[in-house]
């Protein structure tokens, strides 16, 4: 049984060592749970704000992640009726805002793996592999989890939980904590190749393609290195079978139908998801907290998701180390709850939705004035400077941190 000052941690992913190896930082004892029997070589996210960039900085990380990664500083939206690129937007105009005025296209599963390497060099932070967290009880000090584990079911005691285990979350379910909003109904087929977009297509490393019948989102990953690999994101039929939308006939039309080639596409990976807009309703209950996808999931347009499960283990980590220190209160990790649910509601939320709601507009004077918005902030520098506060995620994460 682990100490009662222990801080648990239910899931190994990106958010989940990112807390984790942020509080061992500070001598605090912590311990991963995590099912799987290795890391994940998930590609899901790769897309590294500004904002979130200033906080790996902070966590010593920044380096290694800009050297897996490409470095992105622009980024573009193109009109698929026309093949017009409507506007483009330079980071650099944010140069006086951040030390990192740049995007950087960094896969999540690197991140961990640079966690994992760092964490293995202390000795009060241990992750554990194979560590299914089954159940949970909560009394007035402490927190306790059941899990599942190799050698059979064991239970582990501690100060506090922090749920980082997706969106299905067990933690948050066992809490009973509501987790409020809506799915859509479309899913997103993800088709990576290493089909070079930007000699081929003239597209930077990032790029965002309106069309009012289907959209598509297209940007570049390190991959395992040069030439790097290129990620299109559409939206699916809800009503097409799995085994349909996945098949090679529909994957290589649906890549042809947007992009055509003389010869078919070699399609290195291929996923598809369902795609959901919520919120936790509390991400705190007693000594129980929540993080990452845990207490929020949205769109995956414009990148923010892992953003702001990052931006939530930083703010949390600095938190409870206070907390756990006796330099603060317990009433910190409800400033936690407060800032980073304002955060996912009144921004992440609201803007992923915009996001989704521009690249897909089907009313003709919506996508005018759409585009004609677009042309006008990229040829103004102070209105696109503003424009990249937003979409880099500086502007509401200091926000709610005044």
């Amino acid at each position: 049984m682990s100490e009662p000052q222990e801080i648990l941690i239910a899931g190994g992913g990106p958010v989940g060592l990112v807390t984790g190896y942020a509080l061992a930082k500070q001598g605090i004892p912590v311990t991963v749970f995590d099912e799987n029997d290795e890391l994940q070589e998930d590609p899901r996210a790769a897309t590294t704000h500004p904002a979130t960039l200033e906080l790996l900085g902070q966590l010593g990380v920044i380096d290694q992640v800009i050297a897996q990664g490409l470095v992105s500083p622009i980024f573009r939206f193109w009109d698929r009726p026309t093949g017009e690129m409507v506007a483009e937007f330079d980071h650099a105009l944010l140069k006086d805002d951040t030390p990192y005025p740049f995007v950087v296209q960094c896969e999540q599963f690197k991140l961990t793996h640079i966690l994992l390497d760092l964490i293995a060099g202390l000795d009060n932070c241990e992750v554990k592999f194979s560590h299914r967290v089954t159940g949970l009880g909560v009394t007035a000090d402490s927190v306790s989890v059941d899990v599942e584990t190799p050698g059979g079911s064991e239970k582990f005691t501690g100060r506090y939980l922090i749920g980082c285990d997706g969106g299905r979350s067990l933690v948050r379910k066992e809490m009973d904590i509501d987790f409020e909003g809506f799915t859509w109904a479309e899913r997103f087929l993800v088709l990576t190749t290493p089909f070079d977009f930007e000699a081929g297509r003239g597209m930077c490393y990032r790029n965002y393609i309106a069309d009012p019948e289907e959209w598509c989102n297209c940007f570049k990953v390190a991959g395992d290195g040069p030439p790097g690999l290129w990620r299109t994101v559409y939206p699916a039929d809800p009503d097409a079978p799995e085994e349909s939308l996945m098949g090679d006939d529909f994957v290589q039309n649906k890549l042809q139908n947007f992009f055509p080639q003389g010869e078919g596409y070699d399609i290195v990976h291929r996923n598809l998801y369902t795609v959901h807009q919520r919120v936790a309703a509390t991400f705190r209950k007693g000594p129980v907290l929540l993080a990452g996808d845990a207490s929020h999931v949205n769109n995956s347009i414009g990148g923010m998701g892992l953003n702001g499960g990052i931006q939530d283990a930083m703010n949390l980590a600095e938190k409870l180390a206070q907390v756990w220190k006796g330099d603060a209160d317990e009433s910190l990790l409800d400033r936690y709850d407060v800032q980073r649910r304002t955060y996912a509601k009144d921004y992440v939320q609201q803007q992923t939705i915009q996001n989704k709601k521009r690249l897909e507009a089907k009313d003709a004077q919506a996508r005018k004035r759409s585009q004609d918005e677009l042309r006008a902030m990229a040829a103004d520098p102070g209105k696109a400077r503003a424009f990249m506060l937003k979409t880099s995620m500086i502007e509401a994460m200091r926000a709610i941190e005044d």
